[in-house]
């Protein structure tokens, strides 16, 4: 038999591409691939381009191991391959070389500007896009190119009439007034000798447009937008050229008359200037722009991929509305817009509306709430026209096309899915399509709200980073898709605003609205447990390193509110939000107690400092984060839990927070709060009583009671509120609302009901590590747990995942009591088998069956 063993070329970080990176010393992973089963690595080599050579190190890491060479220096390329060498004694051949280029590292390295368009031609908030342009002569023989490139607001570059890049929404949202990404471009090919023209579609965006619910506000970020661009061409024999943004850039109206990311936009093509970013085009009508300062020390290095165009979908029906009107249904609910090929006289308008539902036949624009959804394309009618807009976004699944010239053809127009541009890594499916379909609605409402930054909604007057929406949400985000470059990015806001409002506000980036940035349980806590998630699915201990002081200051508040009685009685709480019980008009009006929820998670988020603290060698602070958990456990027995193990806020929430949270200490208060919790499942008829606290725990809590039945029926049960409900309802995506749509197919009359919503969703991390059996048992899948429990009628059930060292992947089949399960196990890690009924056992790696017979589901331990 030949066997193999390889390496695939390292990556560098969490990144997907690796021009200007923003690390100097950036980490290297790789993956082997073999054949040889139960292979362990024993050591490695790195080599560098620049000569750098480890030798052999013995160790069993691959990922994220620390750069082995001198740090880079801006605008600096450098290669690395890696070769290993088996427990076995097997020696790889060295993998290919992967390479890696900083951008700018240093800020005393940008000399470009702030090129503003003038006061003159702005317009109001959410007004034109404007244009930039600024020409230039380069030499023959261009070595490289590279554009470094953000905004106040966002952008679209060209170079001679090409666009430049495939990103949308750029530079993105980040906090601005702490940190501003920067994206870096190779240009090369653009570049002629003699003459070239820069360009740039600049438009408000988050930086000054329209912000938030309530009406929201524009300008948070400022009353000016402005290009930031450094174009740095190298010639063969060495000689460097510059362009930046300066006082020589011209600036002009375009067909953009008004854009906005909650409005839609407005586009005349009889406006768009012919040829304006190539050579030739006579500015000389355009205006000067304005230079405004900026600091450069904000400018950052984006640590996970763009916004991009990820798919495009074809109406899947043309249905007419009640009043006559043309309605596109696309069959799934979207983040994105629409394409539309067209042909027409000269001023002619279409108009192209957007809505996630239907009600009564028509678009329900009420959930918009003030988010107009709408754009409009004005012809210049000059045979086919394309036209897509670009500085906006809308969360829909129809879209309603009013004055369309001549015959209507549905190829004309498709939806274009537009998010962040993340890897996908996980999937599931088994034998129940509801379930599955469930899954798949919530894959949908990550890749809807993951749009730059995690959000709660991509279509009303919205569309903030909530805090708690993805504390309950990263295990399964971690699991559905590479997200930790870009969670990277945003706990660094978080950390940013933090230290500025000292307390972790509820939504970030934080832009002042209705109410001020004030702790709340849950939401403030996602300081702590979403880095901690991020350490366990993709084992990066710098990430917990990097965020400690904002963990630990998220801590330390909470105690110093709760003081000597360790309980968090004071101040807002949002509870467990959307409990189905809350009145549509007051939707934090939960049946569990608040002071309960917020000392519980105070317990909980104490004992991961404690944890983390161990982890990075703080000894100090692990035994006094650990005495500080213990303390508070104690307060929430002493003020909620009876003797016997019955809590006085009598919810599902109340006890999936205790036994989950492992508030109770005795074994016999552990065993009654699980009847318990079994009792109030059945009393609610098997139907969800959780909001966005209690629903990642429900199903988790009913199985450490050993309910394994109770939890299948309550996951699989139809009637509302469940998650299965929404489903049958032909939902596409998971809703914010147990009953956003309510079941004589009106839209629930409560302000906040949107369509698109990840939080419930949360339950998919449960269909990964329980239904289908696959979950970590060390950080980042080093060691995985193969554990499947089989219920609800399914007779099968898949899970695969690409982590960090490969593919992994467990599948079973349930026949006549007969549980056989298929494993793959990677290489470089090893997996411990739990199967019901049968002793534990050990895998490594490779692919591997095993055979359980199975009592019966309702009893499994």
């Amino acid at each position: 038999m030949i066997t193999f063993l390889t390496v695939e070329p390292p990556s560098f970080e969490h990144h997907r591409t690796t021009l200007g990176i923003g690390e100097a010393a950036p980490r290297l992973s790789w993956r082997v691939g073999t054949d040889l089963s139960g292979w362990l690595q024993r050591a490695y080599e790195i080599e560098l381009t620049d000569g750098t050579a480890t030798g052999v190190v013995e160790s069993g890491e691959s990922v994220l191991v620390p750069w082995p060479g001198a740090p880079l220096g801006s605008r600096e390329r450098r290669g690395a391959r890696v070769r290993v060498y088996g427990q076995d004694g097997s020696i790889s051949a060295w993998s290919p070389w992967a390479y890696a280029e900083a951008g700018l590292l240093d800020p005393a390295e940008w000399t470009a500007r702030a090129a503003a368009p003038p006061l003159a031609l702005l317009g109001p908030p959410d007004g034109p896009a404007l244009l930039l342009r600024r020409a230039f002569t380069a030499r023959a023989a261009v070595a490289s190119a590279r554009l470094y490139v953000t905004a106040h607001g966002v952008h679209e570059m060209e170079i001679n009439g090409e666009v430049v890049g495939d990103e949308v929404l750029a530079p993105g949202w980040t906090s601005y007034s702490h940190r501003l990404r920067y994206r870096t471009h190779d240009v090369t090919g653009l570049i002629r000798a003699g003459r070239n023209v820069i360009g740039a579609t600049l438009a408000d965006g988050w930086h000054r447009g329209r912000l938030g619910f309530h009406g929201g506000r524009t300008g948070l970020y400022g009353n000016r937008t402005a290009l930031i661009a450094q174009l740095e061409i190298t010639y063969t024999d060495g000689a460097t050229h510059t362009i930046a943004t300066d006082g020589r850039w011209r600036c002009a109206p375009g067909p953009i008359t008004a854009t906005s990311l909650y409005d839609g936009e407005k586009h005349d093509a009889r406006l768009l200037p012919a040829g304006w970013s190539a050579p030739g085009f006579d500015d000389d009508a355009w205006f000067p722009v304005d230079l405004l300062d900026h600091d450069p020390a904000l400018l950052v290095a984006p640590t996970g991929p763009p916004v991009r165009r990820v798919e495009t979908l074809r109406p899947a029906v043309v249905l007419t509305g009640p009043a006559g009107e043309r309605i596109l249904d696309f069959g799934q609910n979207i983040s994105g817009r629409l394409r539309i090929r067209v042909q027409g006289p000269a001023g002619h308008m279409v108009t192209l509306r957007h809505a996630e539902v239907l009600e009564d036949g028509a678009l329900s624009l009420r959930p918009l709430r003030h988010a107009a959804a709408c754009d409009r394309y004005t012809l210049r009618g000059e045979g086919v026209e394309e036209w897509e807009p670009r500085f906006t976004v809308h969360g829909f699944r129809y879209a309603e096309i009013i004055g369309w010239p001549g015959e209507f053809d549905p190829a004309d127009v498709e939806a274009v899915v537009c998010h962040t541009d993340m890897r996908r890594t996980g999937r599931f499916a088994g034998s129940a399509p509801l379930l599955d379909r469930l899954h798949e609605n919530v894959v949908w409402s990550m890749r809807g709200n993951f749009v730059d930054l995690p959000t709660d909604c991509p279509q009303r007057d919205e569309r903030l980073g909530w805090t708690g929406d993805l504390q309950v949400f990263a295990p399964a985000a971690s699991f559905l898709y590479d997200c930790a470059g870009a969670l990277t990015s945003w706990l660094a806001d978080l950390a940013a605003e933090q230290s500025a409002l000292g307390t972790v506000p509820p939504y970030v980036p934080w832009i002042q609205l209705s109410f001020a940035a004030a702790p709340a349980a849950a939401w403030g806590d996602a300081a702590v447990i979403v880095p901690w998630v991020l350490y366990e699915r993709f084992g990066d201990l710098g990430i917990l390193r990097a965020q400690y002081p904002s963990m630990q200051a998220w801590v330390d508040q909470i105690a110093s509110i709760a003081g000597e009685s360790r309980l968090w009685d004071t101040g807002f709480q949002f509870g467990d939000w959307l409990d189905p019980a809350a009145p549509a008009d007051d939707p934090g009006r939960s049946r569990t107690d608040h002071t309960l929820v917020a000392t519980a998670y105070h317990a909980w988020t104490a004992q991961i400092l404690a944890d983390t603290a161990a982890l990075l060698g703080h000894d100090d602070d692990a035994a006094g984060y650990g005495a500080l958990a213990a303390a508070v456990r104690e307060a929430f027995r002493a003020e909620f839990v009876t003797p016997a193990g019955r809590l006085a806020g009598d919810t599902q929430t109340a006890y999936a927070l205790a036994l989950r949270f492992n508030l109770l200490d005795k074994p016999e208060q552990r065993e009654r709060a699980g009847r318990r919790l079994v009792e109030l499942v059945e009393l609610d008829g098997h139907r969800i009583g959780t909001g966005f606290v209690g629903t990642p725990l429900i199903c988790d809590a009913l199985v450490s009671a050993g309910a394994y039945g109770t939890a299948y029926r309550l996951l699989t049960q139809r009637e509302c509120p469940s998650w299965l409900y929404p489903v049958t309802m032909g939902a596409t995506t998971v809703w914010e609302r147990w009953d956003s749509l309510l079941p004589d197919g009106s839209v629930n009359p409560g302000e906040m009901t949107s369509f698109n919503h990840y939080a419930l969703g949360a339950v998919a991390d449960f269909l990964h590590r329980v239904v289908a059996g696959l979950a970590p048992a060390a950080p980042g899948y080093r060691r995985l747990r193969v554990a499947p429990r089989p219920g609800g009628g399914l007779t099968h059930a898949s899970a695969d995942l690409d982590t960090p060292y490969g593919p992994a992947s467990v599948a079973w089949n349930l026949t006549g009591g007969v549980l056989t399960v298929t494993a793959t196990v990677p290489p470089n890690t090893t997996a411990e088998i739990d199967l019901p009924g049968s002793p534990p056992a050990e895998a490594g790696s490779g692919t591997h069956t095993f055979v359980a017979r199975i009592p019966g589901e309702a009893t499994w331990s």
